[in-house]
């Protein structure tokens, strides 16, 4: 009974832990450039005596999804998404630097160039700052370019270029922010291969509808597992009162 009681407890713990994969990437569904969780259960024998065949399950995450979202436009010059593969160089709260498909971008009151995550977008030499002009356009390969106040479309200027980036998916951590960097801690070296398309920002790859339909299953699944519990607690207080008796 025991045994059968414990099965029951962690399918019901790990069924909520697999919820909550789950919820973070239903509430991300519009989050610009976000890449859902994969969470997988695996099976494992419960070890001590008894019957071999007793096995519970376990869930944990096993990376993300690396499938690009859908592009959107949006007509805004300073919208961009990564073409294909590749990532957007960002410095993080601790002055680090981490990686993220997200390419909302706007200017602050300080003229820094961030996302609209509030990130730091990096340029080849730190973060990227854009004086006062009166547009900003951002180039496939990057390059940031101005045209200053009061001037005309042939006084462009180039301001910076951002850092864009595409090392391989299995060097790559997500931190609790969100953001992606290389396990070794180490920097990604600049790639000119990586490309970016105007006007235009990459939604969330999560699909709503099955992360719905997966959320009913899961809590049908916790209810089951209650229900086992239940019926374990029933079982056992009908064999004490045998005993009694």
């Amino acid at each position: 009974m025991d045994k059968y009681l414990y099965v029951a407890m962690s399918g019901a713990k790990e069924t909520l832990r697999a919820q909550a994969v789950n919820s973070h990437n239903l509430a991300n569904a519009s989050t610009t450039g976000f890449r859902a969780d994969l969470a997988a259960f695996q099976t494992r024998a419960v070890e001590g005596t008894g019957y071999a065949s007793r096995a519970y399950a376990t869930n944990a995450t096993v990376g993300w999804d690396t499938t690009t979202g859908a592009l959107q436009a949006t007509g805004r010059d300073l919208d961009v998404a990564v073409n294909g593969e590749g990532w957007i160089a960002v410095e993080t709260a601790d002055g680090g630097e981490a990686y993220t498909r997200a390419g909302d971008l706007r200017v602050d009151t300080t003229g820094t160039l961030r996302n609209g995550a509030g990130d730091l977008v990096l340029g080849d030499g730190g973060p990227i700052t854009v004086p006062q002009s009166s547009s900003v356009l951002v180039g496939a390969d990057g390059t940031v370019s101005i045209v200053p106040l009061g001037q005309g479309p042939e006084t462009t200027a180039v301001v910076g270029r951002i850092k864009l980036v595409n090392p391989a998916v299995e060097t790559l951590e997500r931190g609790a922010d969100g953001l992606f960097r290389l396990k070794d801690g180490t920097a990604a070296p600049a790639d000119a291969a990586v490309q970016l398309a105007s006007g235009v920002i990459e939604s969330s790859n999560v699909n709503a509808a099955g992360a719905m339909v997966e959320m009913i299953e899961l809590a049908r699944r916790f209810e089951l597992q209650v229900k086992a519990i239940r019926t374990a607690e029933e079982d056992g207080a009908i064999a004490a009162r045998l005993m009694r008796v």
